[in-house]
């Protein structure tokens, strides 16, 4: 396989032709499924001709099972329309979906605050303000979701939006750091905050052509870091505002492959961009370690969660695996293979792919399946719900498809 050097794949022997070969057909069947089965799905089933705004609770058909617009969902449908639009694969009606579901949200979603609630009726009427702190996210949501339409339209409107939005983001993660709702609640520092607070960042700066989220970006790798014991090896969900690993609760034992690895892709990503070699080096030698402690050595796949000692975990649901950390290890093992050229990496995203493309994808109907059980077997027949929609497949795809041609270009380098 080849090694990098001097941030190029040098042709070593005729493995290169191999490799070439297979992030072409990879890249050709990552394509046939975001532009025939994935995007044609959510285009089809999801807008809200009649009322504005997303249905993303659709069973297996995609007809609508519940009519509720869970405000994280909305935004990110808006994303990755916008995103698609921008993409090489445009199409002049996924910028009108995102535009029309950009003003459907703002219009009835957006709290005196600036922030938003985290559900809607299907009229737009708020139903739900909050969600035990999980609205906080809906805010990221909507910045990228903005900014992306920035890029897309150039309407300043959105511009103005991301800003916003991403400013009520990152002054509520200050917030719920700082007290507890009653005297003996425990507050943590969660790797999904600065993980989120990352790719913000990153997209702010991207799509609204500034450095202002520089430090921001800096700040929240940093504090990603934390998250990782290199005494037991293992990146954590949660730890002490103090930095303390709480090793005595379930809450503190959590861990979170997919959560990690997302955000060890972020960081590449990253890395990448500012040509950082040492961050790049300690991100890669990280995935492999989430990687490997992730994976289901026995039955394949990807634990949804684990507890690190191998204690009961409270919630019987995670004991599913489940769509979107595939997707984010994929492109977490593909990432570090462009950054690191090492063989290992392509090892695990051939063996990432396999396993649920083998397990989650629908081939009658299209999208892919939520959860299965440890074995593979499909628990639930829906494509979309309260916390599924066009958004972790269509971007695992994607950006896929764009590593797979920026590694191509390195084995053709001279």
């Amino acid at each position: 396989m080849p090694q990098r050097q001097s941030g190029q794949f040098v042709k070593t022997d005729k493995g290169m032709d191999i490799l070439e070969t297979v992030m072409e057909n990879m890249k050709n069947r990552y394509e046939y499924e975001l532009l025939n089965r994935v995007t044609p799905f959510w285009e089809k089933n999801s807008p809200d001709i009649e009322n504005g705004g997303f249905y993303t609770c659709l069973d297996r058909q995609g007809n609508v099972y519940d009519s509720e617009k869970y405000m994280w969902m909305q935004w990110r449908n808006v994303y990755m329309f916008a995103t698609m639009f921008k993409s090489e694969y445009s199409q002049p009606q996924w910028l009108d979906i995102a535009v029309k579901g950009f003003d459907f949200l703002v219009e009835n979603g957006r709290k005196k605050d600036g922030g938003y609630y985290f559900s809607l009726n299907k009229k737009g009427l708020p139903t739900c303000a909050d969600s035990g702190g999980s609205s906080i996210f809906t805010d990221s949501f909507a910045a990228i979701a903005s900014a992306a339409l920035f890029h897309a339209a150039g309407d300043d409107k959105y511009k103005k939006e991301a800003v916003s939005a991403a400013d009520v983001f990152m002054r509520n993660i200050k917030k719920s750091q700082t007290s507890g709702s009653l005297p003996g609640t425990v507050i943590r520092k969660q790797l999904g905050h600065y993980m989120i607070f990352l790719n913000v960042g990153f997209l702010l700066n991207k799509y609204l052509v500034t450095d202002e989220y520089d430090s921001g970006i800096k700040n929240a790798v940093s504090n990603i870091m934390e998250f990782w014991n290199d005494d037991l090896g293992f990146m954590f969900e949660n730890i002490n505002v103090d930095g303390v690993f709480d090793l005595e609760s379930a809450d503190g034992r959590l861990i979170n492959p997919g959560h990690a690895l997302e955000a060890m892709w972020f960081i590449l990503q990253y890395a990448d961009d500012i040509k950082d070699k040492r961050l790049s080096e300690r991100t890669c030698f990280l995935t492999a370690k989430i990687l490997d402690y992730g994976w289901d050595h026995e039955c394949g796949g990807l634990f949804y969660f684990k507890d690190a000692f191998g204690k009961p975990l409270l919630e019987s649901k995670t004991y599913f695996k489940i769509w979107w950390a595939h997707c984010e290890a994929a492109v977490a093992a593909l990432y570090a293979y462009k950054m690191s050229g090492k063989s290992e990496f392509l090892d695990w995203f051939l063996k990432i792919d396999s396993w649920a493309w083998k397990n989650f994808n629908d081939p009658e109907y299209g999208e892919w399946f939520a959860y299965v059980d440890r074995n593979g077997k499909v628990c639930h027949t829906f494509k979309g719900s309260n916390w599924k929609a066009f958004f972790h497949l269509p971007r695992y795809l994607l950006t896929c498809i764009n590593l797979s041609k920026s590694i191509k270009r390195f084995i053709q380098a001279p």
